[in-house]
């Protein structure tokens, strides 16, 4: 694995090494459907799970720089996908909790230091923020292996260190926010300020908890605005810890609140709530049309959507056959699957197909699955029974719809929500496993003879989140990345996430940017402020 640097962690890019494999028993690609389901076991699977190396502390709501109960008292729980069992009972906010939160944030908007502080002093507080971050970097890694899944050399190599980059990256830009003066026809002053908007709504996925905490929380309070967040219902726990962490460094009550509850709850309270400012949304496409629906229903409050996608991994006819097989699996397999810009359609040129397949079915088999939080694992378990079921399902529909199994498709052991490593081979354009966002550990691979072809057929979609590509020719790089629609294309790599390079879909996919400066846009708003010269010396 090959690391471009730590704000590049959670990147694959062509030199890779070999990983440890597993005594797998080998399935033959020309058996039927049926035969395809062969049985195979993963010893770390079905070990005792590991105790996580970390204690709960935070479970209520954060509202107004306080740890609080939900006003109804209700609390729901939080589960540990190695078994399934309860991790920790967490307060369910609900609209009251909303609304206390909301006004929390406005005061703080609007009476409080946050946004009337010097940018250089609110710089300070978010550098001391990534410092502590830094600091408590082992157990947050812990909480979120726990509550995710994933495995715990990736959080702990990659994501955290990711998280306190971006961080840092975002403090940096606190006092590099400016204006512009633009002259004008007559005589007149004119200035363009860039103002904080306000209270912004934030609504965060369960796949990336502590990712998609710094890419909402940092560009918004960098910019001087206050913050409604609300977790994800499966994983509400790290976001809780870090939050406690931030008032530590310094941030005034009221800028940051937390709210932990579901969708149809909390979640539409907040995209619906006539005093929030700015709503910022990750999810899937769906439930992104609702809070899109929502907010132009309320206060016609701006949306910053980052949806789901069925992103292309285009193989061409000169790849290094053994190198884009890395490359493929990593983009697909990466998070258990559960990575909205996963490369979930594996194009392969005609000429190196069946022997990619072959290679392919066996980096498969060799992916080690099992406790997050052992080392060596690569996969963990799904999040939770709900995505479990429908990995399955997809599963079932790709059998039934033709495509060969090549292997995996079934369930890992009788506790939690691991999968075996599947991949399909033979998938046409229109089978659910090749249209649909799947979001586990399923491989679709589809033959291709040109490029027109697959410019046509990876663009066929209403997604258009990301695309990878891998060829040695610099013209057919450049024709593909140029075609295909899409908010990113890596070339010869994948899922690079640097802390300045913006992320965000065309189509289906979602509107505005995260990260980089781009980011900064959603957090703004502009005011152009004209005023008469007297004899002026120059215009």
């Amino acid at each position: 694995m090959a690391y471009r640097r730590v704000s590049s962690l959670l990147s694959r890019s062509l030199s890779s090494s070999p990983v440890t494999s597993l005594l797998l028993l080998p399935q033959g690609r020309n058996s039927s459907c049926a035969r395809g389901l062969h049985r195979f076991g993963t010893a770390v699977a079905v070990e005792e799970p590991i105790k996580p190396p970390v204690q709960v502390n935070q479970t209520q709501l954060l509202i107004n720089g306080q740890f609080v109960d939900a006003a109804s008292g209700k609390t729901f729980p939080t589960s540990d996908p190695r078994t399934g069992e309860v991790i920790a009972s967490v307060a369910e906010g609900d609209k009251e909790d909303i609304n206390r939160a909301v006004s929390a944030a406005r005061k703080a908007f609007d009476e409080g230091p946050w946004p009337k502080m010097s940018p250089y002093e609110r710089s300070k507080i978010i550098y001391r923020f990534a410092d502590l971050l830094e600091k408590h970097k082992d157990e947050l890694a812990a909480l979120e292996v726990w509550d995710t899944g994933k495995p715990y050399e990736q959080v702990a190599s990659a994501e955290i260190p990711t998280l306190v980059r971006l961080f840092r990256y975002y403090a940096g830009w606190a006092d590099k926010i400016h204006g512009l003066t633009v002259p004008a026809d007559g005589p007149h002053h004119v200035q363009v300020l860039h103002e904080p908007i306000g209270v912004a709504g934030q609504i965060i996925p369960w796949n990336f908890p502590l990712l998609m905490y710094v890419w909402k929380v940092g560009p918004a309070l960098a910019c001087g605005n206050t913050i409604v967040l609300k977790t994800a219902e499966q994983t509400p726990l790290s976001a809780l810890y870090a939050s406690q962490l931030f008032h530590e460094a310094g941030l005034p009550p009221g800028v940051l609140n937390v709210i932990s509850g579901y969708g149809p709850t909390a979640g539409a309270a907040l995209a619906s709530h006539m005093d929030v400012d700015k709503l910022a949304f990750t999810g899937s496409t769906d439930t992104g049309k609702i809070v899109l629906e929502l907010a132009a229903r309320s206060n016609l409050k701006p949306v910053t959507l980052e949806l789901g996608g069925k992103s292309p991994f285009i193989v061409c006819e000169d790849a290094n056959v053994d190198r884009a097989v890395e490359l493929a699996h990593f983009a697909l397999f990466f998070n258990q699957g559960q990575c909205c810009c996963a490369g979930s359609r594996t194009f392969v040129h005609e000429s190196v197909y069946d022997e990619f397949i072959e290679k392919a079915k066996a980096r498969a088999m060799r992916r080690v699955v099992g406790d997050p939080f052992r080392k060596g694992v690569e996969q963990g378990p799904q999040i939770d029974l709900e995505q479990f079921e429908k990995v399955m399902n997809y599963i079932k529909a790709g059998i039934e719809c033709g495509a060969i199994l090549e292997t995996g498709g079934e369930r890992i052991g009788s506790k939690g929500y691991y999968i075996q490593p599947t991949v399909f081979t033979d998938v046409k354009d229109g089978m659910p496993i090749a249209t649909d966002e799947i979001f586990g550990p399923v491989q679709s691979i589809l033959k291709f003879r040109d490029v027109n072809e697959v410019i046509q057929r990876a663009n066929a979609t209403h997604y258009g989140l990301a695309a990878g590509v891998f060829t040695s020719d610099i013209d057919t790089a450049n024709t593909l990345t140029r075609a295909l629609r899409v908010g990113t294309v890596w070339v010869n790599c994948f899922d690079v996430f640097d802390a300045a390079i913006p992320f965000g879909g065309f189509k289906m996919s979602g509107h505005g940017r995260e990260k980089g400066i781009y980011s900064l846009n959603n957090y703004l708003q502009v005011k152009a402020v004209v005023t008469p010269l007297k004899n002026p010396a120059w215009l």
